[in-house]
C-alpha cells in the first residue's frame, strides 16, 4: 500500500509486465504521462523484443536505480541454433550460418556446464554500454570498430530442454549486468555452431516477482489515484 500523502509528489516502485514491441523508455513515458511528473526512471532496461518484469521509479524512489539494477534477475526464454545475427538476438540481421547441432546430445550438458558459474562474457556490440563517452551502439551502426568489453558475471541455469530441432527452453538466475544474448552467442559456439537469443522473458528482480507486477492495459486505464495506490515504498 502506498505511503504516498496527496498533495506531495507520488514516490515508489511500480512493477510493470512490459509486453513485446515497446521499449523501457516507452514504459517511462507512460508511468510520467499518468502521473504527471517528470521524475520516473526504470530499474534496468528490457529491449523491445523482451517482455517481462520491469521496475519504473517515480519521485525519491529513483535514487534506488542502481541499487535495484544490480539485484540478480531470472529469466525464461528460447535460444535458437543455426544462425548468428550482428545484434545477437532475433532482431538483428543474420551475419551467418552453420549446422543445427544435436540439442539431444551430451554436447548441450556440458557447454552449459561451461557457461554455469562464475565467467567471463562479451557486452553485445549492439548495446547501451558507452567507450569513450560513445555507446556501443552507435559505434556498430556507424559500421565503426567496436572494442571487445569484458565482464564478469555468475550464471545459474535452473532448467533447460529442446523444444525443437534448432532451438531449447531455458530459465536461469544470473548477476546484475549480465546479458542473456552472449549466453545465447556463446552457447553456439560451444556447440561447434551458432546461436541467437530468440525470445526472453524477466520473470523476477531480487525478491521482486513479475506475479506482482500491472499490464500494459491496465497502466492505460487505471487511474492516477489507482496507480499512486499500488507503487511500492523502498525505505532505505
Amino acid at each position: 500500500m502506498s505511503e504516498n500523502i496527496i498533495g506531495q509528489i507520488p514516490s515508489g516502485l511500480l512493477l510493470f509486465d512490459k509486453p513485446k514491441g515497446i521499449s523501457s523508455h516507452d514504459a517511462v513515458y507512460m508511468l510520467r504521462r499518468k502521473l504527471g511528473i517528470k521524475r520516473i526512471g526504470h530499474g534496468g532496461t528490457l529491449d523491445p523484443l523482451a517482455t517481462g518484469l520491469l521496475m519504473l521509479l517515480a519521485g525519491k524512489a529513483t535514487k534506488e536505480q542502481s541499487k535495484l539494477q544490480s539485484g540478480s534477475k531470472t529469466y525464461s526464454g528460447t535460444i535458437t541454433f543455426g544462425h548468428e545475427t550482428d545484434t545477437w538476438d532475433s532482431e538483428g540481421t543474420i551475419i551467418k550460418t552453420k549446422p543445427i547441432p544435436n540439442l539431444q546430445s551430451q554436447q548441450l550438458h556440458e557447454a552449459i556446464e561451461r557457461l554455469s558459474g562464475k565467467i567471463e562474457q562479451q557486452v553485445p556490440p549492439y548495446s547501451a554500454v558507452k567507450y569513450k563517452g560513445e555507446k556501443l551502439y552507435n559505434l556498430a551502426r556507424k559500421g565503426l570498430e567496436v572494442p571487445v568489453i569484458m565482464r564478469r558475471t555468475k550464471v545459474k541455469w535452473l532448467e533447460y530442454r529442446p523444444i525443437s530441432e534448432d532451438s531449447i527452453f531455458f530459465r536461469t538466475e544470473v548477476s546484475g549486468g549480465t546479458y542473456i544474448r552472449t549466453l545465447a552467442r556463446d552457447l553456439g559456439l560451444l556447440m561447434s555452431s551458432c546461436a541467437f537469443m530468440s525470445s526472453l522473458r524477466r520473470e523476477r528482480i531480487g525478491s521482486y516477482s513479475i506475479e506482482n507486477a500491472i499490464r500494459k492495459e491496465q497502466l492505460e486505464a487505471f487511474s492516477r489515484e489507482e496507480i499512486i495506490s499500488r507503487l511500492i515504498q523502498i525505505h532505505e
